[in-house]
């Protein structure tokens, strides 16, 4: 590498991680995705515990050592104050994280809020927005159970009405998806929620379609991005959305207790703040992020984890989560007591995968995957399907697949 390629590649990660990334510049993602020596550069910035296999990912990834070096840095900072260190210095330094997550959202920083994680961000939005009694409420029966918690609620105190689609694991495609929100809208619906990709299996849908169709009937629509947000490339502005959720320490790899919420601008100023807010902050974004004292090192380590992403590239990332995946899926969905949940269709899918049976109880396969294999997932059930949700990250090696493999062939056999 020259002088130049050295400075092209982000801050914030090792030399041999820059000089891998050099290497393949040239090469396709999906080329990248196989390549193993690469990969290994990369997991060298994760200090994780290779006693274990970590297969829930989805619930929240580890942060690379440049972010944890960031985040303990800046606690040292705080602690040596810390009022003049942490609310005189670091405090306003939350602009540059906003910034950052701006660029990488495509939208403008004055549409993003800092928040703890995508629970709290979406549920701005969902008690931001003024319901009346009557008005009805149109999701899905997959959201993520804290969001219809918030919808039940607000149904259960206020009396709006709380409408549930339903749709098939898995779907046969988007038109579907489509179809049956624009099925349940009438003149009573007066919000909309959908997820971007859903926890449970890993369902993608056409957000930018059901924002069209929401924004057809004069209804706002908020996403549930938790999962999306550098799992796979996301552009918010060509969404067209009105409010956007995300855990950053997520597939950001930020600290715990980091996530966004993006609310279009015109809509800031009759979203409602989830804790109280000055009626002087009525058009400004900050308005969402009053909830008193709290640390900056988590919201100021954001940056780095922005950048090691934009290093790896997104792209990339997505490629190498669906090659774990598919290596997995394929081999186990040989077995004729194996049900793959998630969709195969690139634009339905990424980096999750879940698995069913025919005949076995997925807590009992989960239970038995961690006490006996030392395999930690995610065992799903809905009441119209079951599963095991298996998440690996861009640190798995292809050998802890293919263990994970070998291990539920044991069971089955079992």
């Amino acid at each position: 590498m020259n002088r130049r390629e050295l400075f092209q590649v982000a801050a914030g990660t090792t030399f041999a991680m820059q000089a891998a990334l050099a290497a393949v510049k040239e090469r396709t993602p999906e080329d990248i995705a196989t390549d193993e020596d690469f990969w290994a550069h990369i997991r060298t910035e994760f200090t994780i515990d290779r006693g274990v296999l970590n297969l829930n990912n989805g619930y929240m990834s580890p942060a690379p050592r440049v972010v944890q070096e960031a985040q303990r840095r800046l606690n040292d900072s705080t602690n040596m104050g810390p009022y003049h260190t942490m609310v005189r210095q670091l405090y306003p330094l939350v602009e540059t994280a906003r910034r950052r997550v701006a660029e990488a959202a495509g939208v403008d920083a004055e549409e993003i809020a800092i928040t703890r994680n995508s629970s709290e961000a979406l549920e701005i939005a969902q008690f931001g927005v003024e319901l009346k009694r009557g008005d009805e409420v149109l999701t899905t029966n997959q959201d993520y159970g804290r969001m219809l918690t918030t919808f039940r609620q607000r149904e259960r105190r206020e009396g709006i009405v709380l409408k549930e689609i339903s749709f098939p694991v898995p779907s046969p495609g988007m038109d579907l998806l489509v179809k049956r929100f624009e099925e349940a809208i009438t003149p009573k619906t007066k919000l909309m929620m959908c997820c971007h990709i859903t926890n449970l299996t890993g369902q993608i849908f056409p957000v930018k379609r059901i924002a069209a169709l929401a924004h057809a009937h004069g209804i706002p629509l908020i996403v549930d991005g938790a999962h999306a947000f550098n799992q796979f490339p996301v552009n918010i502005a060509e969404l067209d959305c009105d409010y956007y959720g995300v855990s950053l320490h997520k597939w950001t790899y930020a600290p715990c207790g980091t996530g966004f919420l993006y609310v279009r601008k015109s809509r800031i100023k009759d979203t409602w703040a989830l804790m109280a807010s000055s009626d002087r902050q009525d058009n400004d974004i900050r308005k969402f992020e009053e909830i008193g004292t709290h640390p900056a090192s988590t919201f100021n380590a954001i940056p780095e984890a922005i950048a090691f992403n934009d290093s790896i590239g997104i792209a990339r990332k997505t490629a190498r989560l669906r090659y774990l995946r598919d290596r997995w899926a394929n081999r186990l969905a040989q077995n004729p007591r194996v049900r793959i949940m998630h969709s195969k269709e690139l634009d339905q899918s990424a980096g999750i995968g879940n698995i069913g049976f025919t005949d076995l109880d997925v807590r009992k396969v989960s239970d038995e995957l961690q006490n006996k294999y030392t395999i930690f997932t995610a065992p799903i059930v809905h009441k119209e399907f079951s599963g095991i949700r298996i998440t690996p990250n861009i640190y798995t090696e292809l050998s802890e697949i293919d263990y994970f493999s070998a291990s539920v062939e044991k069971i089955l056999k079992g």
